[in-house]
């Protein structure tokens, strides 16, 4: 007997009712995304490995799914199309003054290695804003994924907004030494202290570096720079250097304009973010739900990722990870109410009636699945396959003129007569 093949480890096949509400979840994002004025953009699932080299600031190098074309050049799945649209867009729109609204939706592929049971292949769904500098900018984007959560049917989220030149300024005011190597290092340590909230083990950290008084007493209030904006007053006070200051004073007048648009109250600041990708510039932000361990969103500004590609212009944008965000919406019971198929159950005499009905209800945007049955098979055998199917509705032709309509759910049966072509029409 041959061997069945399964999918690798960290992918996954997804069919029938989920995967109806995934393209559902897709469609309802995209509404809002274009509602804001965002145009449709595709970029390849795999690129030159250039355009995710560790200088970008994308995803690690031990990370990167890697391989060979045929002319001998290194090419990579892409982990992050953040990447991919800026590479596009700075050859696309090089001459482009006006801002650039682009919005997607693409797998991407992580080779994780310390993470059992965590996917390698997700859905993201995102928009990039780019060449525009501004609190409208950021406000926008923020907006949108408020808008675009709510729009699924989430009430409960929060969207956590902090600015990387916080704990920009706090890293320039540590000696680490000479050894470049060992800096970087120690970096990485206290951004992963940080983001993990282990900030016992940062305190032991710092105390074996050469930490100034003031910079030492900014991270110590850092567990407190969480919550709404009058936390924003005390981050002002422990700002390490004029930077954060000027970042602090943008994450103020965001506020403002997120009041303008309603979306406030999802809103929290979090002076402790560092960043989930190094290319990040400016303000950062991530939004959480019950349900799921990861954010659902993940977003912030990256003014110098063009100049990678070529364009030197300031940019800002958001990923949704659709297969994060089905998690949270299956768990707190959010039904995405899909587009259902309805099923046609006919036998050889019933052939020409479940044709003209399938005709008739698809010229209406009915969904009709026909399904062809031998004379002598009984109705419940095909009930158990709706319900499977996930079907909302079951038709089935007894005879030229009877039907009994199913619901596959609850098991209710209603015989109706059925109408004859002049009168469908």
């Amino acid at each position: 007997m041959e061997q069945k093949l399964h999918t690798p480890e960290g992918v996954r096949d997804i069919y029938n009712r989920e995967c109806e509400t995934k393209l559902t979840l897709q469609k309802k994002l995209s509404t809002v995304l274009h509602l804001y004025g965002y145009h449709d953009i595709q970029t390849p699932t795999f690129e030159y490995y250039d355009v995710f080299r560790e200088e970008i600031g994308s995803t690690s190098t031990q990370e990167l799914y890697k391989f060979f074309d045929r002319e001998g050049n290194i090419l990579a799945l892409r982990p992050d199309i953040t990447p991919s649209v800026a590479r596009a867009a700075a050859t696309l729109f090089e001459a482009e003054d006006f801002p650039i609204r682009l919005c997607y939706a693409g797998n991407t592929f992580i080779n994780h290695t310390s993470y059992r049971g965590r996917l390698k292949e997700n859905t993201q769904l995102g928009a990039e804003l780019i060449g525009l500098d501004s609190i409208e900018a950021d406000a926008e984007m923020i907006a949108m994924v408020a808008d675009g959560l709510k729009k699924t049917g989430l009430n409960e989220f929060q969207i956590n907004l902090g600015h990387v030149d916080f704990i920009q300024g706090l890293l320039c005011g540590i000696d680490f030494g000479p050894d470049e190597e060992e800096k970087e290092a120690q970096i990485k340590e206290i951004r992963t202290l940080i983001n993990n909230r282990n900030f016992f083990g940062l305190d032991e950290m710092l105390d074996n570096l050469n930490v100034k008084e003031n910079i030492r007493r900014a991270f110590s209030v850092l567990p407190e720079l969480v919550g709404g904006p009058e936390v924003l007053d005390r981050a002002f006070q422990a700002a390490p250097d004029l930077n954060a200051r000027l970042g602090i004073t943008r994450l103020q007048n965001i506020y403002r304009l997120l009041k303008l648009y309603k979306a406030e109250d999802h809103v929290t600041f979090d002076l402790s973010m560092t960043g989930s990708y190094g290319y990040y510039t400016g303000i950062i932000f991530r939004a959480y739900t019950y349900g799921t361990g990861d954010a659902v969103v993940r977003g912030g500004r990256y003014d110098h990722l063009l100049e990678k590609f070529g364009k030197s212009t300031p940019s800002i944008g958001f990923a949704i990870i659709l297969d994060e965000l089905m998690s949270a919406l299956s768990r707190q019971r959010i039904s995405v109410d899909p587009i259902r198929r309805n099923l046609i159950v006919y036998t050889d005499s019933t052939e020409e009636q479940a044709v003209s009905l399938a005709c008739s209800f698809r010229e209406k945007g009915r969904n009709i699945e026909l399904v062809k049955r031998s004379a002598d098979e009984g109705r419940a055998k095909y009930e158990e396959f709706a319900k499977r199917a996930g079907a909302a509705a079951m038709l089935y032709l007894t005879d030229e003129s009877t039907v009994e309509m199913v619901n596959p759910e609850t098991g209710e049966v209603k015989t109706v007569k059925m109408k004859k072509q002049d009168e469908r029409d």
